[in-house]
């Protein structure tokens, strides 16, 4: 499986990609650190990741922006794509679902709980 998460925080990304690893060690996870960045990386046809993680506050663009730009690349169709973000403001999240999201997760404050709810996603 190969995972894209797009955070602007290292500290966000470096904590998936340990808990990707943990879950699966064959797995393979790349980032962005932007909605553009991402939308410059899957530009790319020979890159299409099996999930797609987003945060929603990004500079530059962000994550609902990046997901309705996503949602219009229709080799992404079957691609789920999540938004990432520490608000569980339910107006928010019925925006991003509102623009396709296949879920909103609400960041987990620990490690484990993280690699628990990555274990449901993937399973």
């Amino acid at each position: 499986m190969v995972y894209f998460f797009v955070d602007d925080d290292a500290d966000d990304q470096e904590i998936f990609g340990l808990a990707i690893a943990e879950l699966d060690g064959t797995a393979t996870c790349r980032f962005a650190n932007d909605g553009l960045e991402a939308l410059e990386a899957l530009q790319d046809e020979s890159f299409t990741p099996s999930l797609i993680f987003i945060d929603l506050n990004m500079p530059r663009m962000n994550g609902n922006e990046c997901l309705a730009e996503l949602k219009k690349l229709e080799r992404l169709s079957k691609v789920p794509i999540f938004i990432y973000s520490t608000s569980s403001d339910p107006k928010l999240i019925a925006a991003s679902k509102a623009l396709g999201a296949d879920d909103f997760i609400v960041k987990p404050s620990g490690f484990q709980a993280l690699t628990e709810i990555l274990k449901k996603l993937t399973q």
